[in-house]
């Protein structure tokens, strides 16, 4: 092959490389943000009820994507459901933050989405934030939640 060959060929690859760039944009990018599984929400059990993890006090305030199972929202409309470790036919809700389950989040959608079957497995993402909230719409009480978050199912 020669030099001129080379400058060609290389040229060629980079004229390649170049027209395959609009298409990665397009593409859905890999998980942005970090994973957080359930068992990695809190670090202990104690008189004082739940204590967060170290995990989920540093993405505080970030993008994560957790998979788990929707629980049946309280109505079709409902921009928000919460998403549990196992498939519950019931959605879990709560009278308050003392008897917050330590298996679920609440997700509070960025757009309306169609729900799942309870059973289906998803890949919930969205910003995390941890304490406790009174949402003034419901009054659903929560500890932790996705917000502006969108899911698929997996």
């Amino acid at each position: 092959m020669t030099q001129m060959d080379r400058v060609s060929f290389e040229r060629r690859r980079l004229l390649c490389a170049l027209a395959a760039l609009p298409a990665l944009a397009l593409s859905r990018p890999a998980l942005a943000g970090e994973t957080l599984g359930f068992g990695e929400l809190y670090k202990s059990f104690g008189v004082l009820g739940l204590e967060f993890s170290d995990k989920v006090k540093r993405l505080n305030g970030r993008e994560v994507a957790m998979k788990g199972f929707m629980a049946p929202p309280l109505k079709a409309e409902a921009n928000f459901f919460v998403l549990t470790e196992i498939p519950m036919s019931l959605c879990p809700f709560c009278s308050s933050d003392a008897d917050w389950p330590d298996n679920i989040l609440v997700v509070y959608l960025a757009e309306k989405q169609t729900f799942v079957q309870y059973n289906a497995p998803i890949e919930a993402r969205g910003m995390l934030e941890y304490g406790s909230w009174v949402d003034p719409e419901t009054g659903f009480v929560s500890q932790l939640r996705l917000r502006d978050a969108a899911f698929e199912t997996v």
